[in-house]
């Protein structure tokens, strides 16, 4: 394919749930650094147009209505139909939230809901409406999507992470020629340390495959995997050859600095060569 028809790269942001709300406390909302990030992106969007997608968790929503209604998402869902209710209400509501501070940023965000968009057919994700995250980039409004519970063929419903959404939006994206910066995955902390308490500069596929399987569960509850998954869904990313950046979000304009080149603190995911 010619390079005029790739068109512009698209960026990846995730707004992870421990940064936007308090995943130790139940349905609690971090009020401040929400509205502060959305306008950040709401600001990055201006100078990228049709070229971001956003993502975030479902941190002490989504989350903890799974653990309260004990979902169990080793087996089937049938009978677990009150539990995927709740889970799927709580994750609108934070996302709701989220929306409303893009809005009140002077954002334009479209839901891409999880539920209706995508299913997991044998423990695969796959995008339902293959047009519609293209539609929404080239429409100039900001792809929202974020945690849920979808459909799945074998088990009736199951949990779909942002992290699985995002690598199934990018394949996406690369089978119908369209190129990808890259994916900022946004915390509570700069990057992955390593066991001394260093913060790991740079990783590549390989290297962040092994330390995947050493690394514990995220801080509070988490029913997708926390940092094990992240670390699992950028090696897979860098084998695509999509680079990511682990940062902190908590500091403002952190996302600016990262995009600018500056030397911000963060653990870089470099990607693999593809073979030609």
């Amino acid at each position: 394919m010619s390079p005029e028809l790739l068109g512009p790269p698209v960026l990846f942001v995730k707004l992870s749930g421990s940064l936007i709300t308090d995943k130790k406390r139940p349905e609690t909302l971090r009020v401040e650094v929400t509205h502060r990030l959305a306008r950040e992106l709401v600001e990055i969007h201006r100078e990228r147009p049709g070229r971001l997608v956003l993502g975030h968790g479902s941190g002490s929503f989504g989350h903890a209505a799974a653990a309260r209604f004990g979902f169990d998402p080793a087996r089937s869902a049938r009978g677990q139909g009150r539990a995927v209710a709740a889970i799927q209400d709580a994750a609108a509501r934070l996302h709701r939230h989220v929306a409303e501070a893009l809005i009140a940023a002077g954002g334009a965000p479209y839901s891409i809901v999880p539920g209706s968009a995508f299913r997991v057919e044998a423990g695969n994700a796959v995008l339902v409406a293959p047009r519609l995250l293209g539609d929404v980039l080239d429409s100039g409004m900001v792809p929202v999507v974020f945690g849920d519970v979808v459909t799945d063929t074998e088990r009736m419903a199951t949990i779909l992470s942002t992290e699985a959404l995002f690598l199934t939006l990018v394949r996406h994206l690369l089978d119908s020629g369209r190129r990808v910066e890259g994916v900022v995955w946004l915390g509570e902390t700069p990057g992955l340390f390593d066991s001394t308490g260093d913060l790991v500069r740079e990783l590549d596929a390989k290297s962040a495959t092994a330390i995947s399987a050493e690394v514990s569960g995220a801080s509070g509850v988490d029913v997708t995997g926390g940092m094990r998954l992240r670390l699992e869904t950028v090696a897979q990313l860098s084998r695509l050859g999509v680079p990511s950046w682990i940062a902190d979000g908590r500091s403002a304009e952190s996302l600016r600095r990262l995009l600018s080149g500056a030397a911000e603190p963060c653990t870089f995911v470099r990607p693999a060569p593809i073979e030609s």
